[in-house]
């Protein structure tokens, strides 16, 4: 009896369940490609309608027609990636003993479902003004969809570790505990580059990614531009936003390194995490200095958009891990006392 509940408590690494989570943790990254490229160039009205494109599924003219292949495969994508999320909830319920797993696997599907329904909401009512903030209704859903994205992003990555090998091995090799503070700098990280997203999303979708054309410095030659308006203030909030974010990050990687010593080479960890992190926040800096440079060359801005979500991919992924621990035993008592009840209790502490 008392082997079932420690079972439940820490189940055993199960390969074609974490395998399929990987898959689908790794498909996500398409979709956010795809939907970053149909932005970049314009094409996110090409098709009037919705859930089908042009009344169909298979639209005359997609395969040769660069916007409407942009559009129509970010659409197709998104309908693989809504079934891969549906099966991955229905397997965690039937073979997973984690109830709070299958609780996040069923967040994940009202997830995906509830980005499916922006991004129709996005396309439906582009048509509405939204005066005060002289954009589209349909375009603040936009926005709304662009920050969905990432926080489903981390649901899917937060399922697929916790169904890794070395998740289900306690992660041995790690020496001890991650300390609080680090696992708070890291919680603090994970909010500031969300908070880039929203920043980020809200001037993609306002056409003000050009509002100060020059980089580093401003036009006026100056660091803080001369003459404001709301392009300009989002877009300086994003670049000043840019520069917090470079020193939480590496102050968090330089603590990681100073827990976890030097990065071994194999196996997965939280001082390799670490070392990613900041070779992709490098990439992005350079990536967002060659959108200004070219004038938004979409390839270049795209890059920026799938950089930016890998980044804050990472530096979730990082601190999901730094709090394993926390998140598979602080749930795991009440669940025993109030199943086994005062016998097995008694049992458990003499095991």
């Amino acid at each position: 009896m008392v082997g079932v509940f420690r079972s439940a408590r820490r189940p055993g690494y199960q390969p074609a369940l974490a395998w399929f989570a990987a898959a689908g943790a790794a498909w996500v990254f398409v979709l956010v490609m795809l939907g970053a490229f149909t932005t970049s160039i314009g094409a996110g009205m090409v098709f009037q309608d919705w859930p089908l494109s042009d009344g169909s599924l298979d639209p005359a003219g997609w395969r040769s027609n660069l916007a409407m292949f942009a559009e129509h495969s970010h659409r197709l994508s998104a309908g693989i990636m809504s079934a891969i999320t549906v099966v991955l909830a229905g397997w965690l319920w039937r073979r997973e003993p984690r109830a709070w797993l299958r609780r996040l696997g069923a967040g994940a599907v009202a997830l995906v479902l509830a980005q499916a329904a922006v991004g129709g909401l996005r396309v439906l009512l582009d048509r509405y003004p939204a005066a005060m903030v002289d954009t589209s209704v349909g375009r603040l859903f936009a926005m709304l969809h662009a920050c969905l994205a990432q926080v489903f992003v981390c649901t899917l990555l937060a399922i697929a570790a916790a169904l890794s090998r070395p998740w289900a091995d306690g992660l041995a090799h790690r020496p001890a505990p991650v300390g609080a503070g680090l696992r708070r700098l890291a919680v603090a990280c994970c909010g500031l580059l969300l908070a880039q997203l929203g920043i980020a999303a809200v001037m993609r979708h306002s056409f003000a990614g050009l509002a100060i054309p020059t980089f580093p410095l401003t036009p006026d030659g100056g660091l803080v531009p001369a003459h404001w308006d709301f392009g300009v203030g989002i877009n300086f909030a994003h670049r000043f936003m840019a520069l917090i974010l470079t020193g939480a990050i590496a102050w968090l990687a330089a603590g990681v390194w100073r827990a976890e010593g030097r990065p071994r080479i194999g196996g997965p960890g939280l001082a390799q995490l670490a070392v990613l992190m900041v070779a992709l926040l490098v990439a992005q800096i350079g990536l967002g200095a060659s959108v200004i440079w070219t004038g938004r060359n979409p390839y270049f801005t795209t890059a920026h958009v799938l950089v930016g979500a890998l980044l804050s991919a990472a530096t979730f992924l990082l601190t999901w891990l730094a709090h394993r621990e926390a998140i598979e035993h602080a749930p795991a008592q009440p669940q025993l006392q109030f199943q086994g009840g005062p016998a097995v209790r008694g049992a458990a502490v003499r095991a």
